[in-house]
């Protein structure tokens, strides 16, 4: 169901602060959730907002406010729109991330998710609040399926007269077009479906007040010359050349129409937040309006992929949200086209659909002839056949990967938690303790940890009898301390890390310590998919012969081969042309250019999926300076493999978008993913743990093709389409469920491809069901 979610703002200013309430339930219910917190003031948005809207007003393009202020855009001006535009974007989410207002941010995400319909309403009689550019809020574009409207705090109810309109209403005035081309949004208007559209051009006053009266009207509709005055307390749009109107002008023909049925009301002109004020005077339902002086191509653009969506059966906030995102294929010649259009929503109402507007006609039984069943299953079959076909060719090139990764990501941020794995320990160097080394004078000479923090921890460490130390911190320098430089040379359970060269990628890679010996090294090298998001664990692989780093293993393969060697188990290669890494009877199989939802990737080398643990915490975690200055409890370290590496974000960031998250405040360090390497291989050997593997592509193509099948027999079984639509639903909630247990297991079966197939053969059938019925 729908979520209905009200941000509340009380008495405030920017330079005072505000109090918000924050609002959640269902739609058409009670808000279940309510909680009150506060904005700091912050008097510098407005000026951010004020330049940026000056910026925007000197970029000369034809605005449907003024026809007589028209300039000549430059490159220098445009750029300038777009660089003010990011730092009110900054500025603003900066904003929004205060510590006051944070619980009703952490409550929204307890609440919602990003998979749920949202309409969000703000409410506030603040202008300045209400110019700002919700949408561009980090937390909203979390949500693909939520729009946010503005609202006046007080409203009323206006109830919808009992007998809707046999088709969709609407009165398109088309005012003072002078320097604009009004004809473009006259053509998408006349192809709206099931609507009776009346024009009013360029009318005189008596003229627009008789049509207001005439007939029963579900839209009006406004495109010519407006602007706001006044702080936005009033709005004024042309009629013509020589006549204007504020809608407190019209205010009883309005009111009228408003009681008659008037649910929404479309403003394709220029600075309409004075008109909205006084619409919601008036308590219409809906009013859709454009916050600053628009472009002529946008205002066309924006009223074309509005209607398309709305009359197409989408949501009204949806449409809106649709539109108003296509408009960025337009922001390379008018920036922040989407900042412009808004809905003003009267909070007592629910925005109806382009098939409530209209009455629903009586429905009608229609005997439905028996179905013969042989030539029933033979459809059935047939068809389910030739979808998937159709599906598994586009997955294999490549169509669907996104989409597969996505669930992937889905399905392993929603696995039950397994605890921490307690073989493993992390130094962790933060920002604080890089500026506690500089404070103590310490040189870090372009690396995170100082020679004599480093000697001192190794020593500290050995005192405990670790069975293995990973040192995830780039040294490419001869070591200046003899005592260090001895610890690294002598210490036999030290792994250091170095970079491989990459000549496609032109990078030279980084050279390893100089003290440590070849056999005590790994490579660090990550591979990342497309979006970003590391997915694969890269085990060994064969150096280029020019690289700075010679060493044929991971990192984490080095920790676990020392780890493992404790044990008794050595590793070794399988015998063939595609070798697979074996500890003990625990085999590491390498994934291929078409394994699972990977289609055609680079697999050279030893790569398998990485399993993260599901947990919040890979590890017991302590930070550098605590175990340098504090006692250390000898069971945290001993036989366990110590990790050391950087989580700062300051000086030396190494961060990786990962399935639990690609936001960069979500971002996992890089001795994390190492840390999730490490445990992965030993928690393989060891405990049994499933490595993510699939299964062959014909197993693959046989699982699709049954819930084709699937889908085909929901379509012949059931007609109508609540039961088909519930059975849909159930059959791919089934699904997930199935895949979501499989990975669990250690198995990528394909959820993705099944779905859109279950889906695909759903609609085919329906749609034969529907040609037979009609011959």
């Amino acid at each position: 169901m729908a979520k209905l979610v009200v941000l509340k703002f009380g008495d405030g200013n920017f330079e005072q602060g505000f109090t918000v309430t924050l609002q959640i339930g269902e739609e058409s219910d009670r808000p279940s959730t309510e909680i009150t917190g506060k904005l700091p003031p912050c008097p510098e948005i407005t000026i951010y907002y004020t330049r940026w809207q000056a910026s925007y007003l000197h970029l000369g393009n034809s605005y449907r406010l003024d026809a007589d202020k028209i300039q000549v855009t430059n490159v220098s001006v445009t750029q300038d729109c777009h660089e003010l535009a990011h730092i009110l974007r900054a500025r603003f989410n900066a904003w929004l991330q205060a510590e006051d207002f944070r619980p009703l941010r952490e409550k929204w995400l307890e609440k919602l998710q990003p998979t749920d319909e949202i309409r969000v309403i703000l409410q506030s009689e603040n202008s300045q609040l209400q110019r700002l550019p919700w949408h561009i809020w980090d937390l909203l574009e979390r949500y693909p399926k939520a729009e946010i409207a503005l609202s006046s705090p007080s409203y009323d109810r206006i109830h919808k007269p009992p007998n809707p309109n046999s088709t969709v209403n609407i009165l398109a005035i088309v005012g003072n077009s002078q320097g604009i081309d009004t004809q473009a949004d006259q053509a998408v208007l006349q192809k709206c479906p099931h609507a009776d559209v009346s024009f009013v051009v360029e009318p005189q006053r008596k003229e627009l007040t008789d049509h207001l009266w005439r007939k029963n009207w579900d839209i009006l509709f406004f495109a010519g010359h407006s602007s706001s005055q006044g702080n936005d307390k009033t709005g004024r749009i042309y009629l013509n050349k020589t006549d204007s109107l504020s809608i407190g002008e019209l205010k009883y023909a309005l009111k009228q129409a408003i009681e008659r049925g008037l649910q929404l009301a479309i403003f394709n002109s220029c600075d309409g937040l004075g008109l909205a004020r006084e619409l919601a005077d008036l308590h219409i339902p809906q009013i859709i309006v454009m916050r600053e002086p628009v472009p002529d191509q946008v205002a066309q653009e924006f009223l074309k992929y509005f209607l398309q969506s709305f009359a197409n059966g989408e949501p009204l906030y949806q449409a809106v949200r649709h539109a108003r995102e296509r408009l960025q294929g337009l922001e390379d010649k008018f920036p922040c086209a989407t900042w412009l259009p808004v809905i003003c929503q009267n909070p007592s109402q629910i925005p109806l659909t382009w098939d409530e507007l209209t009455q629903t006609p009586t429905q009608q039984i229609f005997y439905t002839p028996p179905v013969d069943k042989k030539r029933a299953c033979k459809m059935v079959a047939l068809s389910s056949l030739v979808v998937s076909a159709v599906v598994c060719g586009l997955r294999l090139l490549g169509g669907l990967q996104a989409f597969e990764l996505q669930a992937f990501d889905l399905m392993m941020r929603s696995r039950p938690d397994e605890g921490t794995d307690r073989r493993l320990l992390v130094v962790t160097i933060d920002d604080e303790d890089l500026a506690n080394q500089r404070r103590n004078g310490e040189s870090l000479k372009g690396t995170s940890i100082s020679e004599k923090s480093l000697n001192q921890l190794l020593v500290k460490l050995n005192q405990y009898q670790p069975k293995a130390i990973g040192l995830d911190i780039y040294r490419d320098f001869q070591a200046e301390q003899a005592d260090l430089k001895s610890q690294l040379q002598q210490t036999d359970n030290v792994i250091g890390i170095c970079k491989g060269s990459d000549s496609t990628a032109k990078t030279k890679g980084i050279a390893p310590p100089p003290e440590i010996p070849k056999e005590r090294l790994g490579f660090s090298d990550f591979i990342h998919d497309k979006d970003g998001v590391v997915r694969r664990h890269l085990l060994f692989m064969t150096q280029e012969t020019a690289s700075l780093c010679s060493t044929p293993y991971a990192f984490s393969t080095q920790l676990a081969f020392l780890y493992l060697s404790s044990s008794g188990i050595q590793g070794k290669f399988t015998p063939g042309t595609s070798p697979n890494l074996q500890l003990g009877k625990t085999v590491l199989h390498r994934l291929s250019p078409h394994s699972g939802g990977y289609q055609g990737i680079d697999a050279n080398g030893g790569q398998i999926l990485l399993n993260y643990r599901a947990s919040k915490q890979i590890a017991e975690q302590v930070t550098l300076t605590q175990l340098l200055s504090n006692p250390i409890n000898p069971n945290a370290i001993k036989d366990r493999i110590v990790l050391i590496g950087v989580v700062a974000k300051g000086d030396f960031p190494d961060y990786w978008a990962t399935p639990y998250g690609n936001l960069l405040d979500e971002q996992m360090p890089g001795v994390m993913v190492q840390a999730h390497m490490v445990s992965q291989i030993i928690s393989a050997v060891l405990d049994g743990r499933p490595l993510l593997w699939v299964v062959s592509p014909w197993l693959e193509v046989i699982w699709i093709w049954g819930w084709a099948g699937l889908g085909g027999l929901l379509a012949w079984q059931w007609r109508l389409f609540p039961k088909l639509a519930l059975a849909v639903g159930i059959s791919a909630s089934v699904l997930y469920l199935l895949c979501w247990s499989l990975l669990i297991s250690g198995v990528w079966f394909p959820f993705v491809p099944s779905a859109l197939a279950l889906v695909a053969t759903v609609t085919v059938g329906s749609i034969q069901n529907k040609l037979k019925q009609t011959q």
